[in-house]
């Protein structure tokens, strides 16, 4: 047999007992790794006909217009403002969470503890006890920031009274906000909601909000995608890790801190090495907006969850939420001490970032995040590779040795792979207030995709 078969040439499509019988032979085989779109179910694969033939001119050229909203938004940090000053329809006795639409009964632990504490610190009620019964009763309302352009990390609460960043993007004429990054320890992001991580809120409104404020408007917008830019070229992927940045931001604000600055903001600012994450969430959401409307995209353009719960967005349908279980965070590195039975499920805003090339997309820049996770520089490569083939086009703006990193989520291609975005984020305890105990990457599930795609394809 192994006579007949030399110099033939052989392509394998799909198992690979085929090919293994033949190369056991001696006959070189070329395998193509395919199986059946959406795993063959027939539902999906009538939507996804639908979609790439029906009305796949329509799409395409949608996602085009989606993609080149993203790529060509400039967002610029104009100024910090008290929370309730700025964003949109955030009133006394609001507060907004990461994630999607969620009833307080439901809300997570780490969620509930910022939100119990945000009502101390904002005066509504004397102590937690008293915030929880005006929660459980409504007095205290709850709503999704992402519903008022903003985007908070982890627990995501915002309250009026916090300084949030301001970015404008002048060529779509979006805003988007985010609060100040709290730093390590005991915070509201994390979790804990304790008198410490008041006392922090504190600080930022009395001093580091005001004094931002001043620094801006002496130095002038900061261009934030601009140094996220850099960053990427100096190891950042801007969600897990921004220390480059970060720096760059330090660099540019230089002359205003020694003209204007105070050496305690100056210091928290210097040593908070998550500083310049929020500032990204808000350039990204302000991104996001601008893609928002695209007719027939099946771009994702919004990605976020409360611990409870998964949520995503198409710009070809602005405003409606796909949502399904959050997942746990996989790959996940926990500190001493802690399993998995005690991390919390994936939370936050902040997968906004992936939905404009960063983050997960972009983890090839970043191998300090990839031996953070147990792999290396190529692990990191072939993250980013993988998600590549669940978007609709590379990066002319982020790039990775001359290469864009992966940009434009296309829902259409994730229910035909069953792969669902990386997102890089940090573990929270899910139960005891500790906050972080780890970080990991959380895989998004795939039935919000699935639904996004079954409601397009009925719109269109």
């Amino acid at each position: 047999m192994s006579d007949i078969l030399q110099g033939v040439g052989t392509v394998n499509v799909g198992l690979s007992t085929f090919a293994d019988a033949l190369r056991a032979q001696g006959a070189p085989v070329v395998e193509v790794d395919w199986r059946p779109p959406a795993g063959g179910d027939p539902r999906a694969l009538e939507l996804l006909t639908d979609l790439w033939g029906t009305h796949g001119e329509r799409v395409a050229a949608g996602n085009a217009d989606a993609i080149a909203r993203i790529e060509g938004s400039a967002p610029r940090a104009v100024t910090v403002a008290p929370a309730g000053d700025v964003v949109p329809g955030l009133r006394d006795g609001l507060l907004l969470h990461s994630g999607p639409p969620i009833e307080f009964a439901r809300v997570c632990d780490p969620q509930r503890r910022a939100l119990l504490a945000a009502a101390v610190f904002e005066g509504w009620a004397p102590d937690r006890a008293e915030a929880e019964r005006l929660l459980e009763r409504g007095e205290i309302a709850l709503e999704p920031g992402n519903e008022h352009d903003h985007v908070g990390p982890m627990t995501g609460v915002c309250s009026p009274s916090m300084p949030v960043w301001v970015v404008s993007d002048e060529r779509s004429g979006m805003r988007a906000y985010s609060t100040l990054n709290e730093g390590p320890g005991r915070t509201l992001w994390f979790g804990v909601g304790d008198d410490e991580s008041i006392e922090r809120l504190r600080f930022f409104r009395d001093a580091l909000g005001p004094e931002l404020a001043r620094l801006l408007e002496r130095a002038g917008p900061v261009d934030v995608f601009g140094l996220a830019a850099q960053g990427v070229t100096m190891g950042d992927e801007l969600h897990m890790r921004s220390q480059a940045t970060g720096n760059l931001l330090i660099r540019e604000l230089a002359p205003a801190i020694a003209a204007v600055g105070s050496e305690p903001c100056a210091r928290f600012i210097a040593g908070n090495h998550h500083f310049f994450l929020n500032l990204t969430m808000a350039a990204a959401k302000c991104a996001s907006l601008a893609a928002a409307g695209a007719d027939g995209s099946t771009v994702v353009s919004l990605m976020a969850r409360n611990g409870v719960e998964a949520g995503i967005q198409l710009a070809g349908l602005p405003g409606r939420w796909f949502t399904a279980p959050a997942a746990p965070v996989d790959d996940a590195l926990l500190r001493n001490g802690h399993g998995a039975a005690d991390a919390a499920l994936d939370i936050g805003d902040s997968a906004v970032i992936e939905c404009v090339g960063l983050g997960g997309m972009a983890l090839a820049a970043a191998p300090a995040v990839a031996a953070f996770l147990g792999g290396d520089a190529a692990a990191a490569a072939a993250r980013t590779e993988l998600m590549a083939q669940i978007c609709a086009a590379r990066s002319e703006r982020f790039t990775i040795t001359g290469r864009g990193t992966p940009v434009g989520i296309d829902a259409r291609l994730v229910v035909e792979l069953a792969l669902t975005p990386q997102i890089t984020t940090g573990v929270l305890h899910a139960s005891s207030g500790a906050g972080q105990i780890g970080a990991g990457v959380a895989h998004q599930p795939l039935e919000p995709f699935r639904a996004a795609v079954e409601a397009l394809a009925g719109a269109l």
